[in-house]
């Protein structure tokens, strides 16, 4: 699903809201302006139809040219069928005369869902009862939306190509693990993905030749493998930005399928794998980064909950981590964007894999070896273990009326129980492991 220029404008509009008491809010007012009536310097005139032209001119197509939300009814051609972004025009209470306008987002049986301004003084998203429909409106013949839709993608390919680099960097080069159930994959293509690209299959026969032209896989068929694949059946590029990256990537990690069901999670409406007007709606309600933090938790969840976590569970994390800490930072327009964590992902689906292969000690936020749980699990089973032994040298011992009167198989028990909480400790550590160890530099004073 793609959107047309003009709608791309709107969506970074949203959120913009009348000044309350006796200010004005200085971009409604530029509506005015950019839509040719600079003459209104206030937010109190009706701005529906204002926002309309103002986002068509920056999309360079000449709006109605009027403030009158039902002027759009004389505007381009009608369309039977809504498409997204049309121009929705409504009525507006018993006045013939009155309307409102906005971009159609979606439709459920009573409702159509429209992205409009003036909406509750705002520009948001709102649900009006299909029988306030007059009709829906596109630009003129020489505005076709498939033309349109190529607008629109030429002004999403920056956020396409900005988030392509960072799932690359996650994907990693070649490798073929053998626990990896996509094979052999380069770049996060698998082979299997590969073949079916260039349309064959593979078997004894292709398989190394196939092998031998997935690692020599050209620059420009990744792009268009990872465009066609992930970011258009995903829809991120309706998303806002920050959330379109996060997405994206669990796109590619998850399969689209799970990564759209995991996003309709985070932003709480139902999960039914379709992103629909209740689906944007929600989304365009939520600040990006409230819905970014959401959706990097159940990703997080859901790998933890894979079979293949004890083995590539940390790279999975650090992946999840990197791209939240660069969708935040997308979100506050910070400066420098967070160093990312290259980690290797294969194969589609919930089965994809990230291999942790980070040097221990080096890595940036690693931990000192006494704050590992793992390590203290260890140290306690080995004591529980060689006490008995290693007492009498380091002169401590039990004498042996001690031993009898406690008895020597509760002495064992405790033993036991000591080097089983050690043992436990030490599996707990390793399952919820996710930050390297790091030499700690000691310095004594004199």
């Amino acid at each position: 699903m793609q959107q047309p220029a003009w709608l791309t404008a709107a969506w970074a509009e949203f959120g913009v809201r009348e000044v309350v008491g006796s200010g004005d809010a200085v971009r409604v007012v530029k509506y005015f302006r950019d839509a040719g009536h600079a003459q209104i310097t206030n937010d109190e005139t009706p701005w529906c139809a204002a926002f309309v032209g103002a986002m068509l001119k920056r999309a360079e197509i000449e709006g109605s040219g009027s403030l009158l939300a039902r002027s759009y009814l004389k505007w381009g051609v009608a369309l039977d069928e809504p498409k997204l972004g049309a121009i929705a025009v409504l009525t507006r209470g018993s006045d013939l005369g009155a309307g409102h306008v906005g971009f159609y987002l979606g439709s459920t049986n009573d409702n159509i869902y429209l992205l409009g301004g003036n909406q509750g003084d705002a520009v948001s998203v709102a649900a009006f009862a299909r029988e306030r429909l007059l009709g829906y409106r596109w630009p003129a013949p020489q505005k076709s939306p498939a033309d349109a839709s190529k607008v629109a993608d030429i002004q999403r390919s920056d956020v396409f190509a900005r988030a392509l680099t960072h799932v690359q960097k996650m994907e990693g080069g070649y490798s073929d693990d053998p626990y990896d159930p996509g094979g052999p994959t380069n770049r996060g293509v698998t082979l299997a993905v590969f073949a079916k690209w260039h349309g064959e299959t593979v078997d004894a026969a292709s398989r190394a030749r196939l092998i031998d032209a997935l690692k020599r896989i050209p620059d420009e068929t990744v792009q268009r493998i990872y465009n066609q694949r992930y970011w258009q059946p995903s829809s991120a590029g309706l998303l806002p930005e920050p959330l379109a990256l996060m997405h994206f990537d669990a796109s590619v990690n998850h399969g689209v399928g799970g990564a759209i069901r995991m996003l309709q999670s985070a932003v709480g409406t139902t999960s039914d794998g379709e992103i629909g007007p209740q689906t944007l709606a929600a989304i365009a309600a939520m600040p990006s980064t409230t819905s970014v933090a959401r959706y990097a938790e159940i990703r997080r969840a859901r790998y933890r909950a894979l079979p293949h976590f004890w083995r590539f569970g940390r790279g999975w994390l650090r992946r999840v981590d990197a791209t939240e800490a660069l969708a935040k930072a997308w979100a506050m327009n910070e400066g420098p964007t967070p160093k990312t964590t290259t980690s290797t992902s294969n194969s589609e689906g919930d089965s994809r894999m990230a291999n942790d292969t980070g040097a221990i000690g080096t890595a940036e936020g690693a931990k000192w070896w006494a704050q590992s749980k793992t390590i203290w699990g260890a140290i306690i089973t080995a004591v529980a273990t060689v006490a008995p032994l290693l007492g009498p040298v380091i002169g401590v011992d039990l004498p042996g009326e001690v031993v009898k009167d406690a008895g020597e198989q509760t002495v064992t028990a405790v033993q036991a129980v000591v080097g089983l909480i050690g043992t436990l400790l030490t599996i707990y550590g390793r399952l919820k492991a996710t930050t390297p160890l790091a030499r700690r530099a000691l310095s004594v004073k004199l």
